[in-house]
């Protein structure tokens, strides 16, 4: 403003905003137009008051068409309870409400996921907007999502390659020896049984009798029969034994390369555990004993079998260098580490404990933070514990902590709520 005569000039009053037909200014709507995010206003009662263009793009429904409307009575291609369910929590609480994954179907085209948030207006506004709805199609981000997972769980087998090709080179190893044993064996068999038939023509023929019977002793000294009568059931004990060592290790690989499913389905936990613990073992086996303490009783868990996994995976290798890193270098020491799994009221609880360094108490409050990690270049990443939180807490609904101390080891505690949407995030 200027100053004239000492006194203050007023600017011009404003002429009012001239108002649509759905209520809302007409800049405003131009404003809201050109989001490229779909927003949708409903007023007190729910009507809708606006729809942009990306709402009528997704949905394939017209703002004319729906304008005015309660949108509980549209027909709309989405997860109707979920989102009415996000209103009701938006309203109840006043703040604003993250609806994830809603699935999306229209006729004739692939499927596609949502992301949507409810939030709330301020009381006293003179708009007639009281709840919003901002989202938009998120379905090449969870592809591309899936895919990251499932490059990690494969980058994870690849750093253990070397390692589960050892665990199975040495049962290979050993059906390929008792092989070679049977093989021979077999043949001073057959060496043997030739002269035994030889004594059968004989006998039938009622001659030679004295040196068919040297010939016989001679061979059944020389294929040492005795020997070969506790021997072969050994090797074939080990052969099968070999066998199923590989399988195990096979079946484990296959268990937990899967990609699983974007939903929830009920998973033997302890089978899990197990499967991991097969996999990993060229990572503990020379720096600890590893045992485990499995409730036969734990019921199946809804879970994502494949992040589960991936996170059991993270945590026993943890330990596993933690381990190393306590024994500094000495050759011959070994620690412990210790898995158990309990039925709990309302929870399964994984726990996974180590004999390492412990966690410093000054970096306790980072551990879950995502890339921070005190190993040196090439051991750690700093994701394995981040990735934990979230597939625990953030996916599952469950809880994930830590007990320590430091230079005696970690415990850490993993809660899965034993029936879904049990339990909020915990």
């Amino acid at each position: 403003m200027s100053r004239s005569s000492g006194s203050l000039q007023r600017e011009p009053d404003r002429a009012p905003l001239p108002i649509s037909a759905h209520g809302l200014a007409v800049e405003t709507e131009h404003l809201v137009a050109s989001i490229p995010s779909l927003l949708i206003g409903l007023d007190a009662n729910d009507r809708i008051v606006l729809w942009n263009t990306q709402a009528e793009a997704l949905l394939e429904r017209s703002a004319a068409e729906v304008g005015g409307r309660p949108l509980d009575g549209l027909d709309l291609p989405w997860d109707r309870d979920r989102i009415l369910a996000g209103l009701a929590a938006c309203r109840s609480s006043g703040r604003p409400v993250r609806i994830e994954d809603i699935a999306c179907t229209l006729p004739g085209q692939a499927p596609r996921v949502l992301g949507l948030t409810v939030n709330p207006m301020a009381d006293g506004t003179p708009s007639p907007l009281r709840l919003i709805l901002m989202g938009a199609d998120i379905t090449a981000r969870k592809q591309l999502e899936e895919q990251l997972a499932q490059a990690q769980k494969m980058e994870a087998i690849g750093q253990m390659a070397a390692g589960i090709a050892h665990e199975i080179s040495t049962p290979a190893q050993f059906v390929g020896d008792n092989t070679q044993f049977l093989r021979e064996a077999f043949g001073d068999l057959q060496q043997v049984l030739t002269v035994y038939g030889q004594l059968a023509d004989a006998v039938r023929k009622d001659g030679a009798m004295p040196s068919i019977l040297k010939a016989l002793e001679a061979t059944i000294e020389e294929a040492d029969l005795d020997y070969l009568a506790e021997e072969v059931p050994n090797a074939i004990e080990h052969i099968m034994n070999g066998v199923e060592r590989i399988s195990r290790i096979v079946r484990s690989m296959k268990l937990f390369a899967h990609p699983g499913g974007e939903e929830k389905t009920p998973v033997d936990l302890n089978e899990a555990i197990e499967s991991t613990i097969v996999i990993t073992r060229n990572e503990w086996k020379y720096v600890a004993e590893l045992t485990t303490d499995l409730d036969p009783q734990l019921p199946p868990v809804p879970c994502l079998r494949g992040e589960f996994n991936q996170v059991i995976l993270n945590l026993i290798t943890n330990a596993a260098h933690a381990i190393a890193d306590a024994a500094n270098g000495r050759p011959g020491t070994k620690g412990s580490i210790h898995v158990a799994t309990a039925c709990r009221p309302q929870w399964a609880e994984i726990r996974i404990q180590d004999s390492g360094t412990g966690i410093p108490e000054a970096i306790r409050h980072k551990v879950f933070d995502l890339f921070f990690t005190t190993k040196e270049e090439g051991r750690g990443s700093g994701q394995g514990l981040a990735l934990a939180h979230a597939v625990i807490v953030d996916q599952l609904g469950g809880q994930l902590r830590f007990e320590t101390t430091e230079g005696r080891g970690t415990t850490f505690i993993l809660r899965l709520p034993r029936e879904a949407e049990a339990h909020g995030h915990g």
